[in-house]
């Protein structure tokens, strides 16, 4: 997940908490956390793998259990975990409780941080940050567990596959936020991403849509093949295909509006086994991205129009295989007001950043926000030394530990508001 966002001034060190009783329960956790994390990041899983990372969360949560905190694995084809603990006011238990989300998977990547705790996995690695958001939500749900006032229930979602695998759906389908697993049902929820390119310990969040909706798309363009010296006697792929990728542009250029936000990446082209053949067919793939359901079905509508209209003139025949991804990330406004009270009362006002506009990347936490009230906002973790840092996806990315402090404080806020 990617997502560009104006940066505020440079905030390197937490300010103190309005809160010290817990800023006192974060600190004396954070070295336990910062190992866990580390040993997270040691030890990737891609979606729907992570049973290791599974079993390390349900051991942490199980020495929880005298605080009254319950769970259930097996979750989401496998590896989820749901756990919920109770307010401590006995006359609330059963009411709507708050919901807090961390997804565990990593990617495809080869690490290259030169960490002592890099990836032992080859090929696979924590390149998201995924490691970071696991840590913060057990963070939180430790220092939870010995508050003593804890007005409402807090539900904690541990998911697989953020990735690509859609785990939120899964979550969902199990029946985690209508109170079928364990404890009530969630009546808002709260999901937070670790952002590279924000201030070290600042927030960020906005009303409305946060991240776009994410469809892929695979065409195969068949056509006759022939020796490429006598191109009469071919439907040439190849030259469907260059025409395809051009005129795709003009679903962004005249099909829709400027103000719509469609974005129409064709990414990947395969064709050909000699430069003496024109082939029977040929390949290309790529991404839309979009911010409304109105711009999603344009984008969606013309594409077919377009490809087949161009494999019509050229004499060749397309198929498109249309893989719809996660929707819209929406931030219910009126809740992600409160967020912002919340984060300005628990960090100040300069830890607190607005952010302006959407990005177009996508995020499966939007399978949560369909359903209840729901805030997605970014914790910041570049330093201010830090000019030019790695960002997601890449092999050089790590997870700030600096920032585990704030993100563990801001879940705890969040679920005691």
């Amino acid at each position: 997940m990617t997502m560009a966002a104006a940066k505020p001034s440079s905030v390197s060190e937490p300010k103190p908490t309005g809160n010290q009783a817990v800023a006192g329960l974060i600190g004396a956790e954070l070295p336990s956390l910062i190992a866990i994390r580390h040993d997270l990041h040691a030890h990737p899983e891609l979606n729907y793998q992570e049973k290791r990372t599974s079993e390390l969360v349900q051991r942490e949560l199980a020495l929880l259990a005298p605080s009254g905190l319950t769970l259930k694995a097996g979750l989401a084809k496998g590896t989820g975990v749901l756990a919920y603990l109770p307010p401590t006011d006995k006359s609330r238990e059963g009411k709507p409780s708050v919901g807090l989300r961390a997804d565990m998977d990593a990617l495809p990547i080869t690490e290259s941080t030169g960490k002592k705790y890099s990836s032992t996995v080859p090929g696979v690695m924590h390149a998201c940050g995924h490691d970071g958001h696991v840590t913060l939500l057990l963070g939180a749900a430790r220092v939870l567990s010995k508050l003593a006032n804890r007005p409402r229930g807090v539900h904690f979602l541990f998911q697989p596959a953020e990735e690509s695998g859609a785990g939120a759906d899964a979550m969902c389908r199990d029946g985690v936020l209508d109170g079928k697993v364990i404890g009530p049902k969630i009546e808002r929820m709260y999901g937070l991403h670790g952002w590279p390119t924000l201030a070290l310990n600042v927030v960020g969040s906005r009303p409305g849509a946060m991240l776009a909706a994410t469809d892929d798309v695979i065409v195969t363009i068949t056509g006759e093949q022939s020796h490429a010296a006598y191109p009469h006697y071919a439907k040439d792929p190849i030259l469907c295909v260059a025409q395809c990728l051009i005129s795709l542009q003009q679903l962004v250029a005249r099909n829709s509006s400027p103000f719509d936000n469609i974005v129409c990446s064709m990414t990947m082209i395969k064709g050909g086994t000699a430069n003496n053949i024109i082939p029977r067919e040929a390949q290309f793939q790529g991404t839309i991205r979009t911010l409304t359901p109105e711009a999603r079905a344009l984008a969606k509508k013309r594409f077919f129009e377009i490809v087949n209209g161009v494999a019509a003139a050229h004499d060749c025949k397309a198929q498109i295989d249309w893989h719809e991804g996660y929707p819209v990330t929406f931030n219910d406004p009126a809740l992600t007001e409160k967020w912002f009270a919340t984060a300005t009362r628990t960090l100040g006002e300069k830890r607190v950043h607005r952010i302006p506009e959407p990005t177009m990347g996508g995020e499966d936490f939007s399978y949560y926000a369909q359903k209840v009230p729901s805030v997605f906002f970014t914790l910041g973790l570049q330093r201010p030394d830090d000019k030019n840092p790695a960002t997601l996806h890449q092999p050089e990315f790590d997870f700030n530990d600096d920032a585990l402090a704030t993100g563990v404080e801001m879940f705890v806020a969040l679920a005691t508001e």
